[in-house]
């Protein structure tokens, strides 16, 4: 990958990246949500810090996705979303989009007959505002965002490894790395406060997942985007999150820096075990 982003006064990887002095990038209070009487998530409350990479983890059917789900306005929830200063629960999710959610899924959701370069530019989206209309009367401010969006989806795309031949190609044609990494470009190229990664590291080599989240600590630090993800790769979210929330039965089990999170008795006994637990030590 060709990471061009700025220096950063914080190296790239280091967990405490971030400015805690700015207040929590989101808070979530009380949030819950339930199908068919099963509670899937139970007053889950606690902040997400500004900048770096945060995780949430917990065993399957913890809720780690339907809490993705919460925040990018796909479900109805209890409680209350707060971006920045800004309530969101009341927003649909293209709405929490435009406010600067983004996200991918554990499988990339994708066009798959059209171009790579056609599923990075729709990450622009969110904020174009001129629409159809401008578009085909030429207007100022829509050709000037037309630049731009091209200007940024070529600049993310290679950023993230995708080179002009693989540009134009059909995204059905993408091995699954490549099909990982046009997902999380046409995210980047929506300009996120939060970006949302489900399970980025599924089906990439140990050295394309590195790769992977190098890139998006950089850009974070470039741009002051926080990440958030799911992972089941407890080593990795140890190594690279700077705060780790655990998830069990739909409850928050613990919340807090990794280093106390894998030595809770609590989050061992639930999800780590003492072996996985002693390797992420």
């Amino acid at each position: 990958m060709n990471t061009t982003f700025p220096d950063s006064a914080s190296a790239p990887g280091r967990p405490d990246a971030g400015d805690d002095r700015l207040g929590p990038a989101v808070r979530l209070q009380h949030v819950g949500i339930a199908f068919r009487g099963v509670r899937a998530l139970d007053d889950v409350t606690f902040d997400i810090p500004q900048g770096g990479i945060s995780a949430v983890i917990g065993p399957n059917g913890a809720g780690k996705t339907t809490l993705f789900n919460c925040i990018s306005g796909i479900y109805r929830h209890e409680g209350e979303i707060a971006l920045g200063d800004r309530q969101i629960r009341s927003l649909r999710a293209d709405q929490r989009a435009r406010a600067g959610v983004a996200r991918t899924f554990q499988t990339p959701m994708l066009i798959e007959e059209a171009t790579v370069y056609d599923n990075v530019a729709l990450g622009a989206l969110p904020w174009t505002r001129t629409g159809a209309f401008g578009t085909a009367a030429a207007l100022p401010r829509s050709r000037r965002e037309a630049t731009d969006a091209r200007n940024r989806t070529l600049e993310i795309a290679a950023d993230v490894g995708l080179s002009e031949d693989i540009l134009g190609r059909w995204v059905s044609e993408l091995a699954h790395a490549d099909r990982r990494r046009v997902e999380i470009a046409r995210a980047l190229v929506a300009k996120p406060r939060l970006l949302m990664l489900d399970e980025p590291a599924a089906g990439l080599s140990a050295a394309e997942a590195d790769e992977l989240l190098d890139l998006i600590i950089a850009h974070g630090e470039h741009s002051g985007m926080t990440a958030l993800l799911v992972e089941h790769d407890v080593s990795l979210v140890m190594r690279v999150a700077r705060q780790v929330a655990v998830l069990d039965a739909g409850k928050l089990l613990a919340v807090g820096a990794p280093q106390d999170v894998r030595t809770d008795p609590a989050v061992i006994a639930a999800y780590l075990g003492p072996d996985d637990d002693e390797e992420a030590a």
